[in-house]
Parts: structure tokens; C-alpha cells; sequence
């Protein structure tokens, strides 16, 4: 008890130490988080870190992205995903005969080391995507989910043919002049829009990347990884103390008007019990990630408000396909049967979630709800155990990795209890599962550049486009199809020809709809993942902030807060 007094006593000194270097004149917040970026590279192995697409999405800028419907009667900002506005594109026209979208850019948009942004810039982007020069290439993948032309897998390999399909063409993207630039698609694909909305197809400023590229790294991994990402949002960087604090400020001559708090101080605070105590001390504005209990508990403090909106948080059971014995279909289903679904919403949770029973959240266009239903249910699960070779679990032991239940360490707070009641009732039915918590940034590089997770429960893989068929391609084509989140490796040839010869590129709504509940009827019926809980996003708050709001990739977006006096 004492060291942790200590400890909390030490991070809240730290903070005021932190406030009072701001200016009297200047708004700043205290942020408190589980982790800091542990990188700003959106092609790289912390790509999928909640952390690295926060920095991101305020340090970077789209084309376009989702119009605003609605401010909430609490303040929360609330997105209207059917429609979209032009960030630094201004405009946009769309050539159905030709498949050719037309973009006028926004003339005098500044960085915040005063370069101009132009076509080149874009031009830069999708060429640097295009190379897929990073060890997980998010941007050439999420080209390929919208039909860009060119973004195919003809660009992995060394051989002639591969390092030719690497560059980018004019007949793929193509610089009209200096505030125009043209996309061709290979054929009708809906999801173009929505792709281009995801922070990994956020504009590079060029200028500064070239300025930081090396001949050994020529496209500024090592820099974005390590250093900084330089674009034309509305934020620059401070400072950048990894596993510490990361600090922002205003850029003065963001094109949307200056933000109205000049300083976040983005502080990694890895216990939820000392966030929410820094947050009732009032030295910190704004707090994530605590839990269901804490944000509860919260809601009666004085100065303190708690928002909760819907959104497309969910969790679920991975199990890898290409490690025994998780390639038994009837074992995944035993685990499917034997979850805890009400003991995970009610006990671990508070009520504030619902059963996850699909592979997309629920709200999506184009999802579909499964004809049957995994439920807790012991007496089956241990039927199908004993029918997967497995009766009361003998046999098991024989695979010690795989019945490690793997999660983040920085997400103690909210999914340890989850994994000790699973762990709890998976045991009772012979399954020996072992807690295997490990640090958030290997948990990235074993999930999507390794893909060597056995056993884990993922919290975080939140289809960013919102459209069934994006979650479809990004996490359940097979990974040699283009499935880049396929962290499971599944693959289904049936799911493969289904999604991208009879759903993708099909200009019919209705038709489309019908393949991918047929792919979605497959994915449930093969357990691809054991769903568990879709729950809302929340955040705690001083009362005198306002413009929270729910994003795809659940990233808040500072530029949106106002601090009142």
C-alpha cells in the first residue's frame, strides 16, 4: 500500500510540474492513458497500438473524412458515417463509367514546419504506401480494400516484375496539377471513400519526410518510428518521451482555425486506480480506459463527468488457426459454448456492453445477423470437447503455449478480470488455461507482424472502415488474399471467392448484401473468433471539457475539445 501511494504521489507531482511549465495565457490538459505512441509509423508493427493511431490522427491530416451530425446534449461529438466532407481535399468528383475520382486540393494549407501542402504530397503517400517498404503495410492494404489500381499483391517479392509493380503510375494515381490529383480504380468499389477517411492514408508532408529519409531507410521509417510524423493537422509535436509523456501543440496555421486547447500532455499512467485518482484530485482533465467499476464510481464526484457513447468497441477469443490444437473447429466451438457471457457483462463489465454475437460490430452497413447463437452452455461444451479428442481436457496439456491466454499489460484494469473469469470457467471444463499478460508493444509485433499469438483476447481490432465488407477483407480474407489483420490466419477459399470476385466490386447493393451474409453465416459457423462483448466508448472528464466524441479507430481528436472556465 505504501509503494503504491508513493507511486501516485510521484505521477500526480509529476503532472503539476507539467502544468505549471505551461503559459498562463496558454489552455492546456492533462491526458491521462495506459501508454504513450510507442511509434507514429502507420506502416509499421505499432500500427494496430490504440496509443500510435492517437498521435496519428492529431498529428496528421485526411483527404476527407466523416461529416459531423450532431453536438450531444452532453457535449459529445457525434459522426454522421453516410456522409463525408472535404478535409484537405476541397472537392471531389467520381467518374462511374471510367472508375476515376477526380480531388481539387486546398490551397494554403501549412504544416508545422511551413511547407505548402500540394499534389505532390498526395502523390508521396500513396507511392511511399505503394512500396510497401514497412514491415506491416497498412497503407497499401487499405489501397488495395478500396480497388485503387496497381495496389495489388504483384508488389511483394524481390524479383523484376515485383520491384516494377512497386511504382506508382500515372493509370493508378496521377497528378493533374499542382491542387488536382486523379485516382483510377480497378473496378466499382464502394468502400473508396470510407478508406480514405483511415489514418493510414493520412497525407505526408513530403518535404520534411524526404528531409529525414537515409539511403539504408528511404522513406523515413526509422524517422516516423522514432522522431516524429510530419503532416498538415491540426497539432505538432512537442515532445516525445516513449513510454513517458507526449506533448502537442496547436499548430497556429491549421486550415480548420487553431485549436482551442494550445498544449495536450498525453501522459502514460499504466494503473487505472492512479488515473482516476489524478483525475479527482483535479490535477488531469481527461482520462481513458479505466473500468466499468471506476467510470461508475466516477459519475458521483463533484467537477467530474463520465460520457458514454456507442461505438464499435468489442472483444472476443483469438485462436490461431495455424497452431495446434486450434485448427479443430469442434475445439474452437467447445470454447465458444463454455464462455461466460453474462458473468464478462454483468461482473466484469457493470452491464455497460452487450453480447458480441457476429465479427463486425452490429451497427455496421452491411452486417448481418447470425441464423444461431454460441451461449453459455457447459454440458455442450464439454460434448464437443470430448468430440474434438479432447474428453475433460485430457489431451490438452500436451500444448502449454497454446493454452496461454495472451493480452496487453497496459490493459490490466479492464481485461485481467476478464481473462481470470475465463480462465476460471474454462478450467472447470478440463481446459488448463494460463494468464499470460505481456507489454503492449510485443503484443503488437506477435499480433500483426508475427501473427504468432496462440490464444489471446483482442479488444482493439475495431474495423476502422465502417462497412461489413472492409471488416470482412481486413481481418477474415486469407493473409495471402489480402487479409492484412487476419492475426488468426484464417483461410477459407469459399470466403475468398465469395468476398473478392462476388461482393467487392459489385456496383448492386442487394446482391452484395446477400454474398457477405453468406460469408458472415461461414466465419460464425467456423467459430473464426469466439465473440464476446460489444461495449461503448467512455471517457472521464473534468465538467469544463467538452467535444469527446467516438471515431472509428476510437482515437479522440483534440482539435474537437474546448475547456471552458
Amino acid at each position: 500500500m505504501k509503494k503504491w501511494f508513493l507511486n501516485l504521489a510521484a505521477t500526480a507531482a509529476m503532472a503539476l510540474v507539467a502544468l505549471s511549465n505551461a503559459s498562463a495565457k496558454d489552455k492546456t490538459i492533462l491526458f491521462l492513458s495506459e501508454d504513450v505512441p510507442p511509434s507514429l509509423n502507420y506502416d509499421g508493427p505499432n500500427a494496430s497500438s490504440p496509443p500510435t493511431q492517437m498521435g496519428i490522427v492529431n498529428l496528421m491530416e485526411p483527404l476527407v473524412y466523416y461529416a459531423t451530425k450532431e453536438v450531444n446534449s452532453e457535449g459529445a461529438v457525434i459522426l454522421d458515417v453516410n456522409k463525408f466532407e472535404g478535409r484537405l481535399a476541397e472537392s471531389w468528383s467520381h467518374d462511374k463509367a471510367n472508375n476515376k475520382w477526380t480531388f481539387k486540393l486546398r490551397k494554403g494549407v501549412k504544416g508545422c514546419n511551413g511547407a505548402t501542402f500540394d499534389a505532390d504530397d498526395v502523390i508521396y503517400t500513396f507511392q511511399r504506401a505503394k512500396t510497401v517498404s514497412g514491415k506491416a503495410p497498412v497503407g497499401w492494404f487499405l489501397s488495395n480494400v478500396a480497388s485503387i489500381a496497381g495496389f495489388t499483391p504483384a508488389v511483394f517479392g524481390k524479383e523484376a516484375k515485383n520491384i516494377e509493380a512497386k511504382k506508382l503510375k500515372d493509370s493508378e494515381v496521377r497528378k493533374i496539377d499542382q491542387y488536382t490529383v486523379e485516382f483510377t480504380q480497378s473496378g466499382p468499389n464502394k468502400l473508396f471513400l470510407p478508406v480514405l477517411t483511415i489514418f493510414a492514408l493520412y497525407i505526408y508532408d513530403k518535404e520534411l519526410m524526404e528531409a529525414n529519409a537515409t539511403e539504408a531507410d528511404p522513406w523515413a521509417h526509422d524517422y516516423t518510428n522514432n522522431k516524429n510524423v510530419p503532416s498538415f493537422g491540426p497539432y505538432c509535436l512537442s515532445r516525445w518521451e516513449k513510454d513517458k509523456e507526449f506533448v502537442v501543440k496547436a499548430n497556429p496555421d491549421y486550415y480548420r482555425g487553431k485549436a482551442d486547447i494550445d498544449r495536450v500532455i498525453m501522459k502514460k499512467v499504466p494503473e487505472g486506480v492512479q488515473r482516476l485518482a489524478i483525475l479527482r484530485s483535479g490535477q488531469a482533465q481527461l482520462v481513458e480506459h479505466l473500468t466499468p467499476k471506476e467510470f461508475d464510481a466516477l459519475k458521483k464526484v463533484k467537477n467530474v463527468k463520465v460520457i458514454s457513447v456507442p461505438g464499435n468497441a468489442t472483444s472476443y477469443i483469438h485462436m490461431n488457426w495455424k497452431q495446434k490444437p486450434w485448427d479443430n473447429i469442434t475445439l474452437r466451438k467447445a470454447i465458444a459454448y463454455a464462455m461466460p457471457y453474462e458473468k464478462i457483462i454483468n461482473d466484469v463489465y457493470f452491464g455497460d456492453g452487450k453480447k458480441y454475437n457476429g465479427v463486425m460490430p452490429s451497427f455496421y452497413p452491411g452486417y448481418h445477423q447470425w441464423s444461431g447463437e454460441y451461449k453459455t452452455d457447459i454440458a455442450k461444451a464439454k460434448s464437443l470437447l470430448a468430440e474434438a479428442g479432447f474428453p475433460g481436457g485430457k489431451g490438452l496439456e500436451a500444448f502449454p503455449d497454446q493454452m496461454m491466454l495472451t493480452y496487453s499489460t497496459e490493459k490490466e484494469n479492464i481485461l485481467g478480470p476478464m481473462a481470470t473469469v475465463i480462465q476460471t470457467e474454462l478450467k472447470k471444463i478440463g481446459i488448463p488455461v494460463v494468464l499470460n499478460p505481456i507489454p503492449q508493444t510485443q503484443f503488437s509485433d506477435r499480433e500483426l507482424v508475427k501473427k504468432d499469438l496462440p490464444f489471446a483476447i483482442i479488444d482493439h481490432s475495431k474495423p476502422i472502415g465502417v462497412e461489413a465488407g472492409y471488416a470482412i477483407q481486413l481481418l477474415y480474407v486469407s493473409r495471402e488474399k489480402g487479409g492484412l489483420s487476419n492475426y488468426s490466419l484464417y483461410s477459407n477459399a469459399e470466403v475468398d471467392d465469395l468476398f473478392l470476385n462476388k461482393a467487392k466490386t459489385n456496383p448492386n447493393d442487394a446482391e452484395r448484401n446477400d454474398v457477405m451474409a453468406k460469408i458472415q453465416e461461414i466465419l460464425m459457423q467456423e467459430v473464426v473468433i469466439a465473440p464476446v462483448i460489444e461495449t461503448n466508448m467512455q471517457w472521464a472528464m473534468s465538467k469544463k471539457l467538452q467535444g469527446v466524441g467516438w471515431h472509428p479507430e476510437q482515437a479522440l481528436r483534440w482539435h474537437d475539445l474546448k475547456l471552458t472556465d
